[in-house]
């Protein structure tokens, strides 16, 4: 592979940002600097980045690429192309496909679909199930980065739901725990205090009440108490509430190994959107209150509770998100838009004002991801590091508005469709090769190292 210069562009990684340059050699990144590149670095091919900035590749620690098994919505193929086109270099795949990754043998063969399609490099999380703790003890963690639990709330046969399998879960996997915690007992007692209101049906709007704060507080705190008693290393996905906020930063203080992340879903919504979006919001853990979304927004900042931006990107088929909130898909495509709406909140959102920064966007969505899972040589600019680069491009005013006709998921529509973003990804490149725009043909992520 041949060297390349990235040059006049605006470099953001780990620090303040600054004017200059960066040269790759091959899949990795051989010298950068401030300023024009020394006489004596030579390159096969040069980037011109002006106006532009150079960020380290995302870094999106939860996906559901619907491979296999329900790939009539997406496939490994589909979502990796739209994870590059949005400046997603690396991702990690959730294991409530068809079918489920609960066995090494399902783990191996998404392996294999992976370095058979995907455009972006790739991991997967191995589920847990009330059966198969030997199973999850004898996986590469090297090779996954780390155990999916969903924690009180039913998918298919991955709840898990037994005292002493959790126990013996949190103390014996030495690895981040992700949980989804949701209360499933919380969810059906509203279910069916909501069913008998509306006999008709229930309204989406009333999602956030059928799946309710309570139920993601209940077993939040249930997942702390685990893991402060057992020393696991547990993962917070997609936070919702501000109630959570408050216990992950008492778990923190006291010494608990606990990490949180939240999804640009939570951060550009709350419940009033339902009445003009309807079910293109609708997601489990439910969108909430203007007070949550608030207050998730805050702990984006320095020193909050949140540590990683990822997008639980979870595409379904328009015609599956009709009908009420029981019958409409939960679950959104959002892996192409992430970044530059991140982005943009920074700007336009004021309660990011005086606490958010484009260089703090990067930490949650790059840095963080690869430190929290200790992703090996990724998620920063550094000489010796992957060549997984995404150069952004600031829009002049009025920006550009997204409409459902620029998805390149097999889904074809966003949430996002009708707002208009001032960032967009010019391009994008994997272990020092493009990945879009005009992507060789050939080109493939790898396979993700953990340390």
């Amino acid at each position: 592979m041949s060297k390349i210069l990235f040059e006049n562009a605006v470099i953001m990684s780990e620090g303040p940002r600054y004017e200059g340059w960066l040269l790759t050699d091959g899949e990795l990144i051989d010298s950068l600097g401030a300023g024009e590149a020394p006489a004596y670095v030579k390159a096969d091919e040069r980037v011109d980045c002006r106006g532009k900035w150079l960020l380290p590749g995302v870094i999106d620690a939860h996906v559901h690429f619907r491979d296999p098994g329900l790939t009539e919505k997406a496939d490994m193929a589909s979502e990796s192309a739209a994870a590059v086109a949005g400046g997603v270099t690396s991702y990690f795949d959730m294991p409530n496909t068809v079918p489920q990754t609960t066995t090494l043998e399902a783990w191996q063969g998404k392996m294999e679909r992976g370095a058979e399609a995907s455009r972006a490099n790739y991991a997967f999380f191995i589920g847990a199930t009330n059966g198969n703790l030997d199973t999850l003890l004898k996986a590469d963690y090297k090779r996954v980065p780390g155990v999916k639990l969903f924690l009180g709330s039913s998918t298919g046969n991955m709840l898990v739901d037994a005292d002493d399998t959790l126990r013996r879960l949190f103390s014996e996997i030495d690895v981040p725990v992700a949980v989804h915690a949701e209360d499933e007992a919380i969810i059906a007692a509203a279910r069916e205090r909501l069913k008998a209101e509306y006999p008709d049906g229930i309204p989406v709007e009333c999602h956030p009440d059928l799946r309710p704060r309570e139920a993601c507080v209940a077993a939040t705190r249930r997942a702390i108490r685990l893991a402060e008693e057992s020393g696991a290393r547990l993962h917070i996905c997609h936070v919702s509430t501000a109630d959570e906020l408050r216990l992950i930063a008492d778990a923190k203080a006291r010494g608990v190994k606990v990490t949180a992340e939240t999804c640009p879903q939570y951060l550009l919504w709350d419940r009033n959107d339902f009445a003009t979006l309807g079910a293109r919001i609708k997601c489990n853990p439910s969108i909430k209150e203007a007070s949550d979304r608030i207050a998730l927004v805050r702990a984006l900042a320095p020193g909050g509770a949140i540590d990683t931006i990822a997008t639980d990107h979870a595409p379904h088929l328009l015609s599956q998100k009709e009908g009420d909130a029981l019958k409409a898909a939960s679950g959104m495509p959002m892996v192409q838009f992430s970044l530059p709406a991140m982005l943009d909140l920074v700007d336009s959102d004021p309660e990011a004002e005086d606490l958010l920064t484009h260089e703090r966007i990067v930490e949650l969505m790059c840095h963080a991801p690869a430190r929290v899972f200790g992703v090996d040589r990724r998620g920063a600019l550094r000489p010796g590091y992957y060549a997984d680069l995404t150069l952004v491009e600031p829009l002049r005013l009025p920006g550009v508005k997204v409409t459902d006709a620029d998805v390149v998921s097999r889904c074809g529509w966003t949430p996002l469709a009708g707002r208009t973003l001032s960032y967009r990804v010019a391009s994008t490149w994997v272990s020092g090769r493009r990945a879009f725009p005009d992507a060789d043909p050939s080109q493939r992520g790898s396979a993700l190292s953990f340390r």
